[in-house]
């Protein structure tokens, strides 16, 4: 899909990106991905930190060339009148604003909800803040870490008798920015019908909280709290990494009571299937350490390759454990072509993470990786009419 030029579905959608840090970003790559212009709107001398995130090659931040992609890159100081005036004038021809300030702040520069709709009715604002835009905590400071803690996926994320443990990437940010491009369309979908836009109110503590599944409704009705149970689940049993005679590690699940006959079979334990407990997941799981002893020392006497073909042939569900060199090299993910090559001016051949997903007929597609900063301001504000004196004045006032 890199570099087509086939119709894309969101072609002729402007979006401008405002955000950092990494929700709201992610947001817009996502829709450019699949064809919106996405224009990148970021400070003259602070520029959006995820340049900087990381490791670079030859000075050039890598993750920005992900998250960058398929942006147009300008600069405008919002604070100053001539950027604000610039972005009002932007605002009128675009179709999505997207940004992460912490509430009250475009309200500052008169750029806030009123004054945006105005200079366009139709434009749809996504606010993407750790706490959203009212409540008590909306205007503290947040990240995505602040939502892990909070939303308690950190309370039920590791073994028992061990801390809670926060991811070592930005989970909920991304889990935000999904929804945040899912809140864009539906909001693009309604001003089909309405013909106005709307206000987007994404708190990245929510999502998060959607992807943890019922504890809430667990809690409100039966008072139960999840506790941290490691690798194991409290739905289904076998369920854990196990190590193999090479030193690999594997993953099996068995959330299938089918999928779980199977594995007991193919470890010589057949018997314990005919044990009252063994007909639930749950009862399964009350009885893991039995399950994980089969389990594991039936793998611990084989190979990796071995115990992969071993668990295929008996069609139980199993994975190796991977680190992004066995990702860069898996077969499946090499068929979908996931991790794609991407041509990048000052790099060279790049390989990252393809578009999302994929569409039959009108498929997303990186047309670019992500562009130095400002590159583009002369000629995204020429397009949209300014001249070169406008600019030099704007240059000038520390507006661009």
């Amino acid at each position: 899909m890199t570099g087509t030029t086939t119709t894309t579905p969101l072609s002729g959608l402007r979006v401008l990106d405002l955000a950092t840090l990494f929700a709201g970003p992610l947001a817009a790559t996502m829709l450019g991905d699949f064809g919106a212009e996405v224009i990148k709107v970021e400070h003259p001398t602070k520029p959006d930190p995820s340049r900087g995130h990381g490791p670079s090659k030859d000075g050039i931040g890598l993750w920005w060339k992900l998250l960058g992609r398929n942006k147009r890159a300008i600069t405008l100081d919002l604070s100053k009148p001539g950027g604000r005036d610039t972005l009002l004038r932007l605002a009128a021809t675009a179709d999505v604003i997207i940004e992460n300030f912490r509430p009250g702040t475009l309200e500052k520069w008169d750029l806030g909800w009123a004054e945006l709709s105005a200079a366009n009715p139709k434009l749809v604002l996504a606010r993407v803040t750790a706490f959203g835009q009212f409540g008590p905590y909306a205007h503290r400071p947040g990240f995505g870490t602040l939502a892990e803690a909070m939303s308690g996926f950190a309370a039920i994320t590791g073994e028992p008798d061990a801390p809670p443990t926060l991811p070592p990437f930005g989970l909920a940010d991304s889990i935000a920015g999904l929804a945040t491009a899912y809140a864009v369309m539906t909001a693009l979908a309604a001003r089909d019908r309405t013909g106005e836009g709307q206000v987007v109110d994404m708190a990245i503590i929510e999502p998060i909280l959607t992807a943890l599944g019922p504890q809430p409704l667990w809690y409100d009705q039966l008072g139960h709290v999840q506790p941290r149970t490691g690798n194991r689940s409290q739905n289904n049993a076998p369920r854990n990494t196990y190590r193999t005679a090479d030193g690999s590690w594997v993953a099996v699940s068995t959330s299938a009571q089918s999928i779980a006959e199977r594995v007991m079979r193919l470890v010589g334990r057949p018997e314990l299937i005919d044990e009252p407990w063994f007909a639930t997941g749950a009862d399964r799981a009350r009885h893991a350490d039995v399950l994980d002893a089969a389990v594991g020392d039936w793998i611990a006497q084989r190979t990796r390759t071995e115990v992969l073909a071993a668990f295929e042939k008996a069609e139980a569900a199993v994975a190796p454990i991977q680190d992004v060199r066995d990702v860069m090299e898996d077969p499946q993910y090499q068929a979908l072509d996931t991790i794609t090559t991407v041509d990048d001016p000052e790099l060279g051949p790049l390989r990252m993470q393809n578009v999302l997903f994929r569409l039959s007929a009108t498929p997303g597609a990186i047309r670019w990786t992500g562009r130095p900063h400002g590159a583009d301001t002369d000629t995204v504000l020429t397009e949209l009419g300014l001249t070169d004196t406008e600019l030099t004045t704007l240059r000038q006032a520390g507006a661009l």
